[in-house]
């Protein structure tokens, strides 16, 4: 059975995406599913390249029980045939996805995260970059919800 190549995106690569990467990580190793899904993050800049995860994107998941050790790496355009499913965190995410996408054909992998929200009700997973601690656990709630409907979403997909 092919692995479901899951890519996570946000701005810098350095909050959004790689928190969303652990936690849906952490996600799919207690659903057991581990051997199905490659998952992986990138930012839509290369500012941060190299760079370990925000400390305070860092201390709140691990008060969650993450741990964020993704080195930031910008988007590449191999990404955009190498993954299933490339999901945004924002409205300008999206459209720098779209953008970015070198052909249309490839525009049918581009979601945007929240389109799987189950408890909140939110069209953006903000950047907490820029605020206090309240964005960053808001982020992480969000994070959660999140990747609880992918996982249910893709289950049932990669079961049959």
């Amino acid at each position: 059975m092919l692995k479901k190549k899951i890519l996570f995106v946000c701005l810098g690569n350095i909050c959004r995406s790689p928190a969303a990467e652990e936690v849906m990580r952490s996600f799919v190793e207690k659903e057991g599913l581990s051997s199905l899904f490659y998952i992986d993050s990138a930012g839509l800049t290369s500012f941060h390249r190299g760079e370990m995860p925000d400390r305070r994107m860092r201390d709140h998941a691990s008060i969650r029980g993450y741990s964020l050790t993704h080195l930031s790496r910008p988007l590449i355009i191999e990404d955009f045939y190498n993954f299933d499913m490339i999901l945004g965190m924002d409205k300008q995410n999206m459209k720098s996805l779209y953008k970015m996408a070198p052909e249309t054909s490839v525009e049918n992998k581009i979601y945007r995260l929240t389109d799987f929200c189950v408890k909140y009700k939110a069209d953006d997973i903000p950047d907490p970059y820029y605020g206090g601690p309240e964005g960053f656990d808001y982020v992480m709630d969000l994070l959660e919800d999140t990747c609880n409907g992918l996982i249910n979403y893709l289950k049932n997909d990669l079961l049959s």
